[in-house]
């Protein structure tokens, strides 16, 4: 088994409350589990490094779940390498 190390050193959220921060960590964690515990995925991850993944503009629907769903999609992307 594969072992990938994923560190965000920073995210910037601007505008977001607390609750919404919180919501937005939480989809995040759990996409990432979801997207890299995918066998295939890891070892395609693993071979590579991503010193810096941008992802431009996301959108943001209101509320806890928007911020939970732009969470997942940020995850998201980490597993594709970054939105292109």
């Amino acid at each position: 088994m594969s072992r990938i190390d994923v560190t965000i050193d920073r995210m910037v959220l601007r505008g977001l409350d607390p609750a919404a921060r919180t919501a937005l960590v939480q989809g995040l964690r759990a996409e990432l589990e979801q997207v890299l515990g995918d066998p295939a995925k890891r070892a395609e991850l693993s071979s590579r490094k991503t010193p810096l993944l941008r992802l431009g503009q996301v959108p943001l629907q209101p509320g806890i779940s928007g911020a939970r769903n732009l969470g997942r999609t940020v995850a998201r992307a980490v597993g594709k390498g970054g939105m292109r």
